[in-house]
Order: C-alpha cells, then sequence, then structure tokens
C-alpha cells in the first residue's frame, strides 16, 4: 500500500506548490533568447497603443479617453525612442517614429488648449510637430 496524505498521493501538495510559483530559471531563459531590437520594439507597440487608447482613437471611442495618461505614455514612447532608435536600425525606427508623430499631431487636436510648439508630449525629445 502507498502512502498518502490528506491532500492526496504524497508530494502532490509539494507540486500543486510548484505550479502555483513561477518558473523564474524558465523565465529569464526565454527572455534571454529574444534579441533587444524585438523587445524595444515590442515596448512601443504597446505605448502606442495604449496612448492611442487613452487619446479617444479606438472604436470605443472617448470612452477610454484620458489626455493626462497619453501624455505620459507618448512621452515615455518618444524618449524610449530618441535613446534606442540608433540600436534598432531605422528599419525598425521609422515606422514607430511615425506613429509617435502620428500620436503627437492627434494629441495636440484633442486638447482644448494646444500646448505651445516644442511643449507636446515627447516634443523635448523630437522637437516641435507641426501638422
Amino acid at each position: 500500500m502507498s502512502e498518502t496524505s490528506p491532500s492526496g498521493p504524497s508530494g502532490a501538495h509539494e507540486h500543486a506548490e510548484n505550479a502555483a510559483t513561477p518558473d523564474f530559471d524558465a523565465m529569464t531563459r526565454d527572455i534571454a533568447e529574444v534579441p533587444a531590437v524585438e523587445v524595444i520594439v515590442t515596448v512601443a507597440v504597446n505605448l502606442m497603443s495604449a496612448a492611442a487608447v487613452h487619446l479617444g482613437l479606438t472604436e470605443e471611442g472617448d470612452k477610454y479617453k484620458d489626455l493626462d495618461e497619453a501624455r505620459k505614455l507618448i512621452s515615455a514612447l518618444a524618449g524610449l525612442l530618441d535613446a534606442g532608435a540608433t540600436e534598432i536600425s531605422s528599419f525598425h525606427a521609422a515606422p514607430l517614429k511615425d506613429g509617435l508623430k502620428s500620436l503627437q499631431l492627434a494629441f495636440r487636436e484633442a486638447s482644448v488648449v494646444p500646448d505651445e510648439p516644442g511643449q507636446g508630449p515627447g516634443e523635448k525629445y523630437t522637437g516641435p510637430v507641426w501638422g
């Protein structure tokens, strides 16, 4: 006869605890296999998507519109692209910069009181954005 505990066969409880605990070694290996350019581009796309939502540019429209949040996201995106553009090549950087400019223009349009040129979100990194 095998030994069992109230929670099931011996070791079943330990296995359940390990399943709930993230495998940080595996996660580290997975992250190590992703090229830096892919991480940078993925973060940039996530920032762009979140900014678009907060600008009201999605199907939901103004439901999630929050220009303060959009400003933060656009500024973070501009900083990332300013710092990382030379690291990710123009092949990846050019479309991201175009997307950033589109978000900056959309922010300017959505603002009731537009920022002075050069003072909009991310413009300390990109320079003034004109329509």
